[in-house]
């Protein structure tokens, strides 16, 4: 009996996952997409502590060196992170042992003599911000134009590097890669160049490259790029879902959102608008992708109606929201409502359905990490190092408030403890980085 086709593998295995969202299921035992094992923030039911402190529920804390931004990614007893140099000369893998904290390795995989500045972007972004994925038996580290590498997980043998991908990140590299069936895709919205490109996951080999189409608009009477091209950036990770048996690959850009085959690289279809600097992934509830379209005066989040052909712009938008939506992290769906945190201390509630906002309560803070839902609570995670735990629902309730702030500074951002990186959650344990530790919260 022949095995099944790749296609016909992942169509399964997204059709259980989807069936296996609408049951209580457990926490996984792997975290390996820094969205977790659905892509969506969903931890299911893990048994976390309501509460934690520096002092309580923390079964180990880890001094991580260097700087790095990226979410921890877990499997089979490892945690697997990214860090490089505050000056972007030198680019390192981490493995830490998941029981114990212990580092079992730092090994640097990349250099560059001359590394491209992150300017002003330096306080939101670092030059190890992009989050590894894994699978079994194989870890993907990716650091935009300085490399990206294949690492054997036992060993931490290098099946393969690549280094000659090039953009220019500008305000550096973000969005994090995507393993689908035997690929590697990976997401180059710089300020010169702005593509897709897949790799062979086995060998790291080009399968397709799919340039970004929109038109920008952007150029001055003398042809060049205005604000040395930053209106062509973006952040955001892609989000590839089934869809009447079809896969779909959701991916934020700068001016536009589009539909891709992820098999192919072949747009299917683009939303186009005024925004820049998208930095929140995707999320797909009934039939609609959830899209933060950036920054800027006409930046919305948008509700589009996934299909359809071409420019979808007038046609697939059901609805926006244009004051209230997140800038940098990304919202999360559970049962008809969506929930996200501002950048301005506040977190929202809005129906699913049609963007009418439910709730907006105030909780202090800034945020960048995203949220996960897990034992049936929102955990939301600041800047300042605090974890607001409220109950979902259409009445703004807070369950708990969290802090693991040190004494560090924080008049200097990238020197406070507070959060950058997205949580990662396996069996009853909760694993969080911060500026300059890893921890592992867990019920006493």
């Amino acid at each position: 009996m022949k095995p099944a086709l790749p296609w016909i593998r992942h169509s399964l295995a997204l059709a259980f996952a989807s069936l296996a969202l609408s049951l209580p299921v457990s926490a996984a035992d792997s975290w390996p997409d820094f969205r977790g094992p659905s892509e969506d923030g969903h931890a299911g039911t893990a048994g976390l502590p309501l509460t934690w402190s520096e002092t309580e529920n923390v079964k180990w804390k880890t001094e991580i060196p260097l700087l790095g931004l990226s979410s921890p990614i877990v499997m089979d007893d490892r945690v697997w992170l990214t860090t490089a140099t505050e000056d972007g000369h030198d680019f390192y893998v981490l493995c830490v042992d998941a029981k114990t904290g212990q580092i079992i390795a730092n090994e640097k995989l990349f250099h560059s003599d001359d590394p491209q500045s992150l300017g002003n972007g330096a306080q939101d972004n670092s030059y190890a911000t992009p989050s590894a994925v894994i699978e079994p038996g194989r870890v993907y580290v990716h650091y935009g134009s300085f490399g990206t590498a294949c690492l054997e997980t036992a060993t931490r043998e290098i099946l393969w590097k690549r280094d000659d991908l090039k953009c220019w990140h500008y305000r550096g590299a973000s969005s994090s890669p995507v393993l689908f069936e035997d690929l590697l895709i990976l997401t180059f919205d710089g300020a010169d160049l702005q593509y897709l490109i897949a790799l062979d996951k086995l060998t790291g080999k080009t399968v397709w490259k799919t340039d970004r189409s929109v038109d920008w608009n952007d150029e001055d009477i003398d042809k060049q790029m205005v604000k040395e091209g930053d209106w062509r950036k973006a952040h955001s990770t892609p989000l590839i879902v089934n869809i009447d048996g079809k896969p779909v690959m959701c991916s934020a850009g700068a001016k536009a959102a589009y539909g891709y085959d992820p098999r192919t690289g072949e747009e299917l279809w683009r939303v186009e608008h005024e925004a820049y600097s998208a930095a929140p992934r995707p999320v797909y509830h009934d039939g609609h992708f959830l899209i933060v379209t950036g920054f800027s005066k006409g930046a919305e989040m948008i509700s589009v109606k996934a299909g359809g052909h071409g420019v979808v712009t007038d046609t697939n938008i059901d609805w926006k929201l244009d004051k209230s939506f997140p800038k940098y992290s990304s919202p999360i769906v559970v049962d008809d409502l969506v929930y996200f945190a501002m950048d301005d201390s506040f977190l929202v509630c809005v129906e699913a359905k049609t963007g009418e906002e439910v709730w907006k309560g105030r909780v202090g803070g800034k945020f960048r990490a995203c949220p996960i839902y897990a034992d049936g609570k929102l955990f939301f995670f600041s800047l300042e190092g605090e974890t607001t735990v409220i109950e979902p629902g259409r009445e703004f309730k807070v369950l708990a408030t969290n802090s693991l702030a040190t004494d560090e500074a924080l008049d200097d951002p990238r020197r406070g403890p507070g959060f950058m990186a997205s949580p990662a959650v396996v069996g009853k344990a909760m694993f969080l980085r911060t500026r300059h530790h890893l921890y592992r919260i867990e019920a006493e």
